[in-house]
């Protein structure tokens, strides 16, 4: 039997913020982001990283979806917008996802379905956890 091969990549980020000013985010990999906090600010604030990693995520996963189901050679673009609504009572949270996929190529509307299914209900690791409950492990140093 073939030995399964999954790539990995070291992910995870550090986000810092002093007293003032805003919070500044670096990945394990040399990325590095601003974040705003004011409702008229451009750039991303904290929701709209969570929506941008849910997005991406779905985007990356209907291409894979696309190639499984041995139509990539006839998908032109994807793109998922993804916003929310938060929960009206507490704790803070995100209540609701709302995903718009359009996925341009040549195929039916049945093929576009599975792609945009499969990536959002088996692919997208951000979307797979956001529906389960994972653990946090929380180590608080002074």
């Amino acid at each position: 039997m073939a030995e399964l091969r999954v790539k990995t990549r070291e992910t995870g980020a550090t986000a810092v913020v002093g007293r003032t000013a805003f919070p500044h985010v670096t990945s394990v990999t040399g990325g590095a982001l601003d974040i705003v906090t004011g409702p008229s600010q451009a750039g991303f604030g904290p929701l709209d990283l969570l929506y941008a990693s849910l997005a991406s995520c779905l985007v990356l996963s209907a291409r894979i979806a696309a190639s499984r189901f041995g139509v990539l050679d006839r998908l032109v673009e994807v793109s998922a917008k993804v916003t929310g609504e938060k929960a009206r009572d507490e704790p803070s949270r995100v209540a609701r996802f709302d995903i718009e996929f359009v996925i341009k190529g040549d195929f039916d509307d049945a093929v576009r379905r599975a792609i945009a299914e499969a990536a959002e209900e088996e692919i997208c690791t951000v979307s797979n956890t956001l529906r389960g409950h994972p653990e946090f492990a929380s180590k608080v140093f002074g």
